[in-house]
């Protein structure tokens, strides 16, 4: 039986709440070099590296019994479910925002436009209020970018050696290290105007995350969890440095791949251990259905104008509130759906004959 990451799978859930953070001081802070958290959107490259890593892991043992339409579809089952109740929920809240005076609800046919588009992670015209290029739920950009990820490995990613799988790295690295340094910052790919971003920004870390976990880099340390955890806030609330894209292609290149051959290298039992499968689990839900309520809250932030301890407590009950939400999608929803569609597949597989002689 293979063994199980633990502690990437609290890093998971940290990185997660991190996002969750970043977006919610955001609301507050409208410039994102005065969030705390300023490097906050590099969590999404974190979450890149992670799933290259745990790709491998998963699938590079399975071929040629298994065929790329098989893969495609357990990636569709583990991932879209909460896509499509994410572009729900964004959906709902959008249209019952009470801090936008009927704005948005003038956007009867676009918002129904979006929202197919949007379970389907295409590209959706301008709704009013909105700026990202998967419109109704800004996080499915990246969403995307792992489905395509997902597609190249199967397609190439699964057959490359290890001089081809290291070329493929450097190349993505130094092409994200020029896009850094030329941008100034990694901060884009979620917008129209800074697409061209996210195909780079997606390629270097989920190769990195591929060798990392074929040339079986691990790196033992004491108290991983915590001692991660807290080297990855560091570095997202690191100073706004001016230009910040040297330090943030650093980030990404070097420390980010220290940070999960650490966690691989550890493992955790117990109690932390279970503490750690648990963030694991609801880092997904939680990272999909958050930031329609944040904007919601940054909606409200605009229309009260709040004081920072105000707008602190908000943000304290709505952590509290993700949470709930996305436990309870978890085991209401995106376990029973899976559990379904995975049945169903199963079903449709067809019977292998059997020959006399």
């Amino acid at each position: 039986m293979k063994r199980h990451f633990e502690v990437l799978d609290g890093l998971r859930g940290t990185a997660a709440l991190l996002v969750v953070a970043f977006h919610l001081l955001g609301s507050f802070f409208h410039n994102y070099q005065d969030n705390p958290l300023r490097h906050g959107y590099l969590a999404v490259d974190f979450f890149f590296l992670l799933s290259g890593f745990v790709v491998g892991y998963a699938y590079d043992d399975r071929w040629p019994a298994l065929t790329v339409r098989d893969f495609l579809r357990l990636r569709l089952v583990r991932l879209h479910p909460l896509v499509v109740l994410g572009v729900a929920v964004a959906a709902l809240c959008y249209w019952f925002d009470p801090y936008v005076e009927g704005l948005q609800r003038g956007a009867g046919l676009q918002l129904v436009l979006s929202m197919a588009l949007g379970a389907l992670l295409l590209p959706s015209p301008p709704l009013p209020n909105r700026i990202a290029m998967t419109q109704l739920n800004s996080p499915g950009w990246s969403l995307l970018q792992e489905y395509l990820a997902n597609i190249a490995y199967a397609l190439v990613g699964r057959r490359l050696g290890p001089r081809a799988l290291l070329a493929v790295v450097a190349l993505a690295g130094t092409a994200l290290v020029v896009l850094a340094v030329h941008h100034g910052h990694l901060h884009g790919g979620w917008r129209w105007d800074n697409l061209r971003m996210a195909p780079v920004r997606v390629a270097f870390p989920f190769a990195a995350g591929l060798l990392l976990y074929r040339r079986g880099i691990r790196i033992r340390l004491p108290g991983a969890y915590w001692v991660l955890s807290v080297l990855l806030g560091a570095v997202l609330a690191a100073p706004a440095f001016q230009p910040a894209g040297p330090y943030e292609a650093f980030c990404v290149v070097v420390v980010f791949p220290f940070i999960v051959a650490a966690g691989a290298g550890t493992y955790s039992a117990g109690r932390l251990g279970g503490l750690c499968r648990a963030a694991g689990r609801l880092s997904y839900p939680l990272y999909l259905l958050h930031f329609p309520f944040v904007e919601i809250f940054a909606h409200w932030v605009n229309a009260t104008n709040p004081s920072f301890p105000r707008a602190a407590a908000m943000m304290g009950a709505l952590f509290g509130f993700f949470l709930v939400l996305a436990w309870a999608a978890l085991r209401f929803y995106d376990a029973p759906v899976r559990a379904w569609l995975s049945a169903r597949a199963q079903r449709q597989q067809p019977t292998p004959q059997l020959r006399n002689g």
